[in-house]
């Protein structure tokens, strides 16, 4: 060892905190697992897409939005459409219900949509199960 007093005093050794490591992995894995549920819940479910056909008929005050939505065999969804005016503002936002024929996936809609000023966009955000 070192003679003492002459290399000055020494450092105490560190006590490890193995549960502080813990606790970070743990509070890691948790804030993980939330952004996860968020990211599904905003996207949705892969079995539920839609994909806009076209949009049509547009006025100052409508927008007529044709689009089609995969579901799984016979069930049904509910997708939120919205249309845009030319700046990007949103002028018009609803949520419509969409069923497919019992033993097919596919449903093709046709939707009105009303709107607080002239769109230029009509487009389908996502889809979820209905409820």
């Amino acid at each position: 060892m070192f003679p003492a007093g002459r290399y000055g005093r020494r450092r105490a050794v560190r006590r490890r905190r193995p549960w502080l490591v813990g606790l970070l992995a743990l509070a890691l894995v948790a804030t993980l697992g939330l952004i996860s549920v968020r990211l599904y819940e905003q996207y949705g479910d892969p079995e539920y897409r839609a994909k806009v056909i076209t949009y049509t008929d547009i006025t100052d005050r409508q927008v007529v939005v044709d689009f089609e939505v995969t579901v799984p065999a016979g069930g049904a969804a509910v997708c939120v459409l919205r249309a845009r005016s030319r700046d990007g503002a949103t002028v018009g936002q609803e949520e419509v219900r969409v069923a497919a024929a019992p033993g097919q996936r596919h449903s093709r809609v046709r939707h009105l949509m009303i709107t607080t000023g002239r769109p230029l966009v009509g487009e389908v955000l996502r889809c979820r199960p209905a409820d």
